[in-house]
């Protein structure tokens, strides 16, 4: 199954805040990427519509078992790929920043091991 890189992103926004807020909104969700209300309110829409998320009466986003599935996939590879890459020197901003766009193009071959290797030579402090 395809799904767009923005969708990705959309997931895994919904994911983390769910984890720091409890409860999200498509408020919280254009806070958080700094996107209008009206494209935020569009993607909902297009997430619903592809049965990534559920809508409450009250406005309260959730994932779906697939939409989470896709939103937990791409949230590993960024946290894994943020940690490697500043493990090789880059400074953290531009870690996390580089890894945003790596994880959606990587293949799941080439994260498995870098996955591997990270958990093989944790960063020692």
């Amino acid at each position: 199954m395809h799904i767009y890189e923005s969708a990705e992103n959309y997931l895994e926004t919904i994911l983390i805040l769910s984890i720091r807020l409890g409860q999200v909104r498509s408020i919280d969700i254009a806070n958080e990427l700094s996107f209008s209300k009206p494209s935020v309110s569009v993607a909902m829409k297009n997430l619903r519509n592809g049965g990534y998320i559920i809508t409450n009466r009250e406005g309260l986003i959730s994932l779906t078992d697939t939409g989470r599935a896709i939103a937990e996939r791409i949230y590993e590879r960024h946290t894994v790929l943020t940690q490697w890459l500043i493990s090789l020197g880059v400074n953290p901003e531009t870690a996390a920043a580089d890894a945003c766009r790596i994880e959606h193009v990587i293949s799941a071959d080439t994260f498995a091991a870098i996955k591997a290797h990270v958990n093989q030579n944790p960063e020692k402090e």
